[in-house]
């Protein structure tokens, strides 16, 4: 049977992204046929392979869910102090995982997936995506704030500036913004490079996929030409 890197393997059963499975093997929680599993090795689909006591099964189908995360859930595979974690409050027949993340104090859409080709294009920052959020701060927007957000902000503690983005003023104290990075705590960053904070922050699309009506700790099943376009989107085969 054909070898694939472990990471890969583990990847490509929706486990997590490849950096991701590198960590895991790393910490040690991450066994082929019962000995701790090293970094680079290769395995089949024959070996019994294990993340934290728990087998890996293959990938049969593929599945993709549009899932509103709440306040407080946490986007992470192996955070012990992690009150709620992402992947234990879904409650699907298929193990599924996080393609891209949303913070802790942020609600909103996430697409949970098993396939890892889907995971490691989404966290991808130079694929450009789009992911476009309701925004609202515990002030009013000034014009300038606002226009300086648009042209890109430089952000001190990661020490980048921010690409050019979208943003439509909805009300005195909230705006729509659409980003194609996906920095850490990227808007509230941006925000705070203005003197705002954030009092609430809401994901409502992703590439072609919207929030729509789901409530808050529901999913739907994506299929038909809405999961076809959303693999065009991101240069995968459609499935």
């Amino acid at each position: 049977m054909e070898e694939t890197r472990l990471n890969k393997y583990l990847a490509s059963c929706g486990i997590c992204s490849r950096r991701d499975a590198d960590k895991l093997i790393e910490q040690g929680v991450v066994t082929v046929n019962g000995r701790p599993a090293v970094q680079g090795m290769k395995v089949t689909a024959r070996d019994e392979i294990c993340v934290r006591g728990k087998k890996v099964a293959g990938r049969d189908k593929t599945v993709v869910l549009a899932y509103y995360k709440p306040v407080g859930v946490v986007c992470t595979e192996r955070d012990v102090h992690a009150k709620k974690i992402v992947t234990d409050q879904i409650k699907y027949p298929v193990r599924v995982t996080y393609a891209g993340r949303l913070d802790k104090d942020s609600e909103g859409l996430l697409l949970m997936t098993n396939d890892g080709a889907l995971i490691e294009a989404m966290m991808r920052g130079a694929n450009c995506h789009e992911k476009e959020y309701i925004v609202k701060a515990a002030k009013a927007w000034t014009d300038e704030a606002l226009s300086n957000m648009r042209g890109g902000v430089y952000l001190e503690e990661l020490g980048v500036t921010t690409r050019p983005c979208e943003i439509e003023q909805l009300g005195p104290k909230t705006i729509r913004m659409i980003i194609t990075q996906g920095l850490n705590r990227q808007i509230r960053r941006m925000c705070k490079t203005q003197g705002y904070e954030v009092a609430s922050l809401k994901r409502v699309r992703v590439v072609n996929i919207e929030l729509g009506n789901i409530k808050s700790g529901e999913y739907r099943e994506l299929s038909g030409d809405e999961l076809h376009s959303l693999y065009e989107e991101c240069g995968l085969a459609p499935q």
